[in-house]
């Protein structure tokens, strides 16, 4: 009987110290507050009306799933966040060019974090397809929203604020992470 105690504890140990190692259970986006901050700095300091047809929404059922594993949620908040620094990075006359500079440092940064934490032989494919692809189609949409409207500071406007979700909806995948 003392043997299959030691045993037992010393894989409960075992598991503990396995689970709490894993290099994405602390990942967190250190200060989200900060990229909405730098976000809203990016704003242009005046606006037009804007009355544009149908801009993308971020596609809320992707989010709905509570069984996504821990390793499916840093896929997806991994895919989220290098469309957002390809979006972000294509240059917008009509925002503060160094609010942008400093938001993309720090999303270049969390994509680093996350492509670290994930296992080396890991690929966006290994993901939940279906919701890999739903991102990438709202992306796509993104940029064909911003052509279709000449990339209109009003149409740049619409993609800052939808940025802000997508920023609120990464935190949720990392703390689902733990």
């Amino acid at each position: 009987q003392p043997c299959l105690w030691h045993s037992t504890l010393a894989l409960l140990l075992l598991i503990v110290a396995l689970t709490t190692s894993h290099p994405c259970h602390h990942l967190r986006i250190h200060d989200p507050g900060d990229a909405l901050q730098l976000l809203q700095r990016m704003a242009p300091s005046t606006t037009e009306p804007c009355n544009l047809q149908k801009p993308p929404f971020f596609p809320d059922t992707l989010l709905l799933r509570n069984n996504l594993h821990p390793h499916q949620a840093a896929i997806i908040a991994l895919c989220i966040l290098q469309h957002l620094f390809h979006t972000l990075s294509t240059s917008s006359p009509h925002w503060n060019t160094q609010a942008r500079s400093h938001l993309l440092n720090k999303l270049q940064h969390h994509i680093h974090h996350l492509e670290t934490c994930l296992p080396n032989n890991t690929t966006l494919f290994k993901g939940p397809r279906n919701t890999l692809i739903t991102i990438n189609k709202y992306f796509r949409d993104i940029h064909l929203f911003l052509h279709a409207h000449n990339h209109s500071s009003c149409a740049w406007e619409h993609v800052r604020l939808e940025a802000l979700v997508c920023f609120q909806h990464v935190d949720r995948l990392i703390r689902r992470m733990k």
